[in-house]
């Protein structure tokens, strides 16, 4: 069997369909479809049953997902060794980062990175799953959380405050008592899900958003109160904070890849920079005004 094969396999195991595995690698649905029937042909077995929910692994599909993991790990983990003689400032950089600041207040930062390291091609993924760093989804992650897994090393590279804002006219009226306070329900993550069920336990809601630039276009539009990270929230003009940061809300912004590219110059030099480029611009995050 082929790597190239094993590797679409995972992908399907992984995704639990044929176009989540081919949007994993980037390849048409039908190269997917055709090679998973070019590998049960050749092994005389079903690897993979369609069903409502999607695709299950056959008993044969099983036993194939443990021995494929494993050369995965062989194979990553030889890529890691080698990783280990290349000095090179050159070649792939994947990173993934959280969509409302990797079109924002990063993007500067990256393209900057860009320009004094032009021999990186640097690929820029948003996403704000968990990234499989293990599995090599991305090279490194940028991610909000006080709690990094212990398998992924990384760099603290700032503390993230957020507040509570509303539109400034909107925010007027609640303090002149000429409105009520509305809340938006907001789903984009679980600790702003968790910070607004404690800030409106009925949680009437009247419009609801499940990506942090929602709510933003939703507070600017004036339909309510809302958590946003300060560097959003202090960011928009339209915007005035309704109540202050509150230290119980901070999350670290982490810098996160595995242990295996550490030494990879192009991973160092790419935190350095970030570390660099943070730390000019923290009180943006810390929601200090200045």
């Amino acid at each position: 069997m082929h790597w190239d094969d094993l590797r679409i396999f995972l992908a399907i195991a992984r995704t639990g369909s044929i176009s989540g595995a081919a949007r994993r690698l980037s390849v048409q649905h039908s190269t997917v479809s055709r090679r998973l029937r070019a590998m049960e042909e050749n092994l005389g077995t079903t690897l993979i049953e369609r069903r409502k929910s999607g695709y299950d692994l056959t008993e044969a599909g099983e036993e194939l997902h443990l021995v494929a993991r494993k050369i995965e790990a062989e194979i990553l983990g030889f890529e890691g060794v080698r990783s280990d003689l290349d000095n090179s400032a050159a070649g792939e950089l994947r990173v993934t980062a959280i969509n409302n600041m990797a079109s924002s207040v990063l993007m500067p930062i990256f393209a900057r990175f860009s320009r004094a390291q032009p021999r990186i091609e640097l690929h820029i993924q948003v996403s704000n799953r968990f990234a499989r760093l293990s599995e090599r989804d991305a090279d490194i992650a940028i991610r909000l959380t006080n709690t990094p897994l212990d398998t992924l090393i990384g760099t603290r590279l700032v503390t993230v405050a957020s507040a509570v804002y509303g539109a400034r006219g909107y925010v007027e009226d609640i303090r002149a008592g000429r409105v009520a306070e509305t809340w938006l329900g907001v789903e984009c993550c679980g600790f702003h899900m968790d910070w607004t069920k404690a800030a409106c336990p009925d949680q009437a809601h009247t419009v609801y958003v499940d990506d942090t630039l929602l709510t933003l276009a939703a507070l600017k539009a004036g339909l309510g109160l809302a958590y946003l990270p300060c560097f959003m929230g202090d960011g928009t003009p339209e915007l005035v904070r309704y109540r202050q940061p509150d230290p119980h809300h901070d999350l670290g912004l982490w810098l996160l890849y595995h242990r295996d590219l550490r030494r990879i110059k192009r991973v160092r030099l790419f935190r350095e920079h970030m570390q660099r480029e943070i730390a000019a611009i923290a009180h943006l995050f810390e929601g200090r005004i200045t």
